[in-house]
């Protein structure tokens, strides 16, 4: 081999003797060998070598630095050596090279060396290289392998000449192998990129193959199902591939068109036999498999007139139906279709919530101890106007004495006096001025109030049948309106996002709660409407058991620090996206949307959450530890034992997917974590079936929930004092500047003392068809106004 290092100034005469060029090769050897370990056998890659050829490296060559290799002649000593990139024009060897070629061995810096071209036998560009890995592997059917040497080629060297072909050929024939396969999908993509980009090639053969491949993928779409794919593929085609004649569009769309035409004669036979249930099924489904069919719109309408039927997505079906409910979603939704409530929330003012009275109107002396009601039965419907004085005040009575089974604490300890001025008055005298004396007396309205059954309905609706998944809720006498819904359907969806695919097809007209990214990416459909609800919902982990060491603040303090509850929120529930109002909590109380939010009153913005600070967390359970086995010492008793914790949810994804990353969180801190799934319908666990439990709460109205949250009767069960004091002295507010302060205080004391472990705040959301009418844009309650929905004509 015959080249030299130009470090010396020295030159060396081309004719060397045997000797000093073994002399030469060997210093060459110790300086430029390489050991290059592969994955598998270890084998070992020079970078020179005196004779022979370089061991084919495989897939690892995409590992090595780019490079080209020279081989020598055999005459002037053979062998070969590894360079960087040569310095040549359009990258080839010269028609007719004289003199020498300088280069540089990969592995040797700082170092040049140089070459007669005489003394060259040959030398392989990287590039080529590339190309005959990409090339052989393409015709060995290897396409896996042949991929990585091709993007390569794609990135570098996009002007390649031979480049166009070999992505062509490779798109083609790994199409054809994919569909070999019964992978339809991925070689209909594979050809579909090959027509984007070498329209030319092949193109007859190309759209038949299209073609066919379409028509198996369709089949295959339909046979599963997946109808609406189906569909969004069919469309598609058309647009893209419009005046091409592609045989697979003109196929399907009679296919869907003949199964729309089915649909819609059992449409007309239910409807003749007046199933209008059925009837509005089968006529959703035929305009939903073919929209233009021919009188498909007008049959729908024309069942909706007949039959307004209305159906809704929920994650929850309810088992329980209480319109006043503050940790069970389900149980408030479905409650309010069945039952009034005396004083029902409307929204959020700024001064707390806005109540309407279902009886008349209310007043307020200015001094806030005197609380009027005046009933107005004659513009009342029935049988609300069944209704009179002496029966509300008694039931009013009812609730300050403590045998009675509707006593409640808050409102016994505000009540003076109750009186009456005639059947159409009541008032209420305070022992204390009262910021909201309304939101102490929701009080839901059954039938007994009108000499019926107890516990019977008194909205507009009734709960028919249940089957399975699917609630029908019938409208009990005669409807208000003539589009009045006379059912509404609650149908419980597998997820969120079943429910999203549930709406878009038509099989749902509503869905009562969103996943917050599924309502971020359904806000930008146009046949959709999706709105927030005005207030948001609290989630919390609130202990439930006996269990010794979460009794220990110390300990729940911990599990606070072991929670990543940013990670959580942002990642597994926002899903990275921004969602405003979204946000992780310090205490049991909304914090509102936006700064300065009235919403937030008893929000402490200046008490910051809780870092995840997983170390501290470690050391705090160990601080717990030893406290107990000091006080278990200096008892003479066992020390008690950290059994696992078992965290209950609802059953819906949402919380699913949080307590899933809660469990992984604490299992890292060493703790042994079981989950148990409520039974459907329920949202908090029976005693002794766990420990602590993920609830979803509607904290709307601090002033009053926060005792229903942390009081010895509410969730928490908690027995603190500093929780008591803290409620004892927030119900004796005189005003809404002593509500607040109260209220901020018992924000610390919670952060402090921990009777709830706060997560974060939700902000909730609906959505609809726009078929549909008379939902509103600002209701706390998704049937709140039910009675006026109305499918558009």
């Amino acid at each position: 081999m015959q080249f030299q290092s130009l470090m010396n100034s020295n030159v060396l005469h081309s004719r060397r003797t045997r000797c000093f060029q073994r002399i030469v090769q060997n210093y060459l050897l110790i300086l430029v060998l390489l050991v290059v370990g592969t994955s598998s056998a270890h084998a070992q890659l020079l970078n020179y070598a005196d004779s022979g050829r370089p061991e084919a490296p495989g897939l690892e060559l995409l590992q090595e630095e780019p490079h080209d290799l020279i081989y020598f002649t055999g005459k002037s000593g053979g062998g070969w050596v590894k360079t960087r990139l040569l310095d040549l024009p359009r990258r080839e060897i010269p028609a007719a090279p004289s003199g020498s070629l300088k280069f540089s061995i990969v592995g040797v810096e700082q170092q040049e060396f140089v070459a007669k071209w005489t003394d060259i036998e040959n030398i392989d560009f990287w590039e080529k290289r590339l190309e005959r890995e990409t090339a052989e592997r393409i015709k060995a059917g290897d396409f896996v392998g042949a991929y990585p040497f091709l993007s390569v080629l794609i990135r570098d060297y996009p002007a390649r000449p031979g480049l166009r072909k070999l992505r062509t050929e490779f798109l083609w024939r790994d199409a054809g192998r994919r569909a070999k396969s019964r992978e339809f999908g991925a070689s209909l993509a594979m050809l579909e990129e090959l027509r984007r980009y070498a329209p030319e090639y092949e193109t007859k053969t190309v759209l038949t193959a299209i073609g066919a491949l379409t028509d198996k993928l369709m089949e295959q779409l339909v046979n599963d199902g997946k109808l609406e794919l189906g569909q969004q593929l069919l469309a598609r085609l058309e647009k893209e591939y419009s005046g091409l004649s592609l045989s697979s569009i003109t196929k399907w769309n009679a296919r869907f068109l003949s199964m729309a035409e089915d649909k819609r004669g059992q449409a007309l036979a239910a409807l003749e036999a007046k199933n209008f249930r059925d009837a509005r099924k089968f006529s959703r489904e035929s305009i939903f498999l073919k929209p233009e069919i021919e009188g498909g719109t007008e049959l729908v309408r024309k069942i909706d007139q007949i039959y307004p039927l209305v159906n809704v997505g929920v994650l929850q079906t309810a088992t329980v139906l209480d319109p006043t409910r503050l940790d069970n979603w389900a149980a408030r939704r479905a409650g309010r279709l069945l039952y009034r409530v005396l004083f029902e929330m409307q929204g959020a003012g700024p001064e707390g919530g806005e109540y309407e009275f279902i009886f008349g109107d209310t007043e307020q002396s200015p001094d806030r101890q005197r609380f009027s009601m005046f009933l107005e039965p004659e513009r009342l419907p029935e049988p609300l106007n069944q209704v009179d004085g002496f029966y509300l005040a008694d039931v009013l009575a009812d609730r300050v004495k403590a045998q009675s089974p509707t006593y409640f604490s808050p409102w016994a300890a505000a009540i003076q006096a109750i009186g009456l001025d005639g059947p159409k008055r009541i008032d209420c005298i305070l022992r204390r001025p009262n910021v909201l004396p309304s939101a102490l007396i929701q009080v839901t309205v059954d039938g007994s109030w009108f000499g019926g059954e107890p516990g019977s309905p008194t909205g507009d609706y009734r709960r028919d049948v249940v089957e399975g998944d699917v609630v029908r809720y019938v409208l009990k006498g005669e409807p208000r309106t003539e589009l009045q819904p006379r059912e509404i359907v609650e149908i419980r969806t597998e997820s969120a996002a079943d429910g999203v695919s549930k709406l878009l097809q038509g099989e749902v007209d509503v869905l009562d709660q969103l996943f917050p990214a599924d309502a971020v990416r359904l806000s930008r459909n146009r046949k959709v409407r999706v709105v927030n609800y005005p207030l948001p919902s609290v989630h919390m982990l609130v202990p439930c058991s006996e269990h010794e060491y979460l009794a220990d603040k110390t300990f729940r303090r911990a599990l606070v620090y072991g929670t990543n509850r940013e990670d959580i929120l942002n990642g597994e529930l926002l899903e990275s996206l921004e969602v405003p109002g979204c946000r992780v909590l310090s205490g049991p109380f909304p914090a509102g949307l936006e700064d300065n939010d009235p919403l937030g009153y008893a929000y402490d913005q200046s008490i910051a959450p809780r870092n995840y600070e997983p170390r501290l967390a470690k050391l705090l359970m160990t601080m717990t530890m030893k406290q107990m086995e000091s006080e278990a010492s200096r008892k003479k008793e066992k020390p008690p034992e950290l059994k696992p914790i078992r965290l209950a949810y609802p059953p819906e994804n949402l919380s699913r997917i949080a307590c899933e990353a809660i469990r992984s969180q604490w299992q890292l801190l060493g703790l042994e974590i079981e989950l148990v799934e409520l039974p459907i319908g329920r949202a908090f666990p029976d005693p002794g079936t766990a420990d602590i439990a993920y609830v979803s709460a509607a904290v709307w109205e601090p002033i009053i929930d926060a005792r229903r949250v942390l009081g010895p009767e509410g969730m928490a069960g908690s027995t603190d004092q500093l929780v008591g004091l803290g409620l004892r002295r927030l119900e004796e507010s005189k005003n809404w500047r002593d509500a607040r302060d109260r209220l901020l205080d018992l924000h610390a004391i919670a952060h402090h003392e921990l009777p709830v472990l706060p997560l974060w705040q939700l902000v909730d959301s609906y959505a609809y068809s726009r078929e549909l009418l008379g939902v509103g844009s600002d209701i706390v309650s998704l049937y709140q106004n039910a009675e006026k929905w109305r499918l558009s004509k």
